[in-house]
C-alpha cells in the first residue's frame, strides 16, 4: 500500500510523508518491545512478584505499554479518516 491508497496527505518533499509512516511504526514498535520485555524478562511471575516489590507500574513492560498508548494517535487519525471516507 502506498500513500495515495492509505489517504495519506503527503508534503511536497519526501520527508513530509516518510516522517507520517514513522509515525505509525512507533505504536507497534513498542507494542511488540513489551511483549518481547515481558517475555524475556519471566512474564507473568514477574509482575506477580513485583507486587510485593513496589509499583505495578515500575519496569519496563508498563513503559513500553505507555509509549505504545501515547503514539497511538496517528493510528487513530487513520482510522477515523477511513471511517469518514467510506461513509
Amino acid at each position: 500500500m502506498n500513500a495515495s491508497e492509505a489517504k495519506i496527505p503527503v508534503e511536497g518533499t519526501t520527508g513530509g510523508g516518510a516522517a507520517h509512516w514513522l509515525s505509525l511504526a512507533a505504536a507497534p514498535s513498542f507494542a511488540i518491545m513489551a511483549l518481547l520485555t515481558g517475555i524475556a524478562d519471566g512474564g507473568a511471575m514477574d509482575m506477580v512478584c513485583s507486587l510485593g516489590h513496589g509499583s505495578a507500574l515500575s519496569g519496563m513492560v508498563p513503559m513500553y505499554l505507555l509509549m505504545s498508548a501515547f503514539h497511538s494517535a496517528p493510528w487513530l487519525k487513520l482510522i477515523a479518516r477511513r471511517r469518514r471516507d467510506a461513509s
